[in-house]
């Protein structure tokens, strides 16, 4: 089963148990955001990746300077271990692990909640790479993917029992959009899926053939 299988899945479950204006208060947030222009005015392909140094699970820093120094890396914008679709694109991501590393890649992902959150987040979904806490959000505006809740999105969530004024680090209202960047050793942003529609993730099997492609063009010049 794809990725976006799975995803479909799950919004079909949400479907069913939700109420009527909670679907439409939902994709209300979701089109307003598309229309916002966010994702053509975020980082993407052909652009330089922005460096930052974040705590991972452990509440260590965790460079992306010194991850690139050792290859590709394969980074991560998720809204929280609290988005099922989050889980399920994290935990996708997981099973190509191998494969990633085989091609020299390394993969991270990062979210707005603090370091206890992410440890609880890797261990539910038996991760084994790195989940970083974007705690000021730093790096999600670094990457032009963070944005502001409306006060309906707010009173929706919170009647989900998702108040990401608990939830968030820094307590507050904005979550980044979800987004998937390949980066070449060099900084050079390879690929760049960053879409408003949260229900969207990039399959990995398109990261696969990025990085396929990105070492086939190291291969070429050495």
């Amino acid at each position: 089963m794809t990725l976006k299988n799975e995803l479909q899945q799950q919004l079909a479950k949400f479907r069913q148990r939700a109420s009527d204006e909670l679907i439409r208060t939902i994709q209300a947030g979701v089109d307003e955001l598309i229309e916002s222009g966010i994702a053509r005015r975020a980082v993407g392909e052909g652009d330089m990746a922005p460096e930052f140094s974040l705590p991972n699970a452990q509440g260590r820093p965790v460079a992306l300077s010194a991850m690139l120094a050792r290859g590709p890396v394969v980074l991560v914008f998720y809204r929280g271990g609290w988005c099922p679709y989050c889980n399920l694109q994290l935990r996708a991501y997981q099973r190509v692990l191998p494969e990633m590393k085989a091609l020299g890649a390394t993969l991270v992902a990062i979210s707005p909640e603090p370091p206890d959150a992410s440890l609880s987040t890797q261990e539910k979904n038996a991760l084994e790479f790195e989940v970083l806490s974007d705690v000021e959000s730093q790096a999600a505006k670094a990457y032009g993917v963070l944005f502001e809740l409306s006060d309906e999105l707010r009173e929706a969530y919170i009647g989900m029992g998702k108040d990401l004024s608990e939830i968030n680090a820094d307590g507050a209202w904005h979550l980044p959009i979800p987004a998937t960047y390949v980066i070449a050793p060099n900084g050079r942003i390879e690929l760049a899926s960053v879409d408003p529609e949260y229900r969207n993730r990039l399959e990995p099997a398109d990261i696969l053939d990025a990085l396929k492609i990105m070492r086939a063009a190291e291969s070429q010049t050495e």
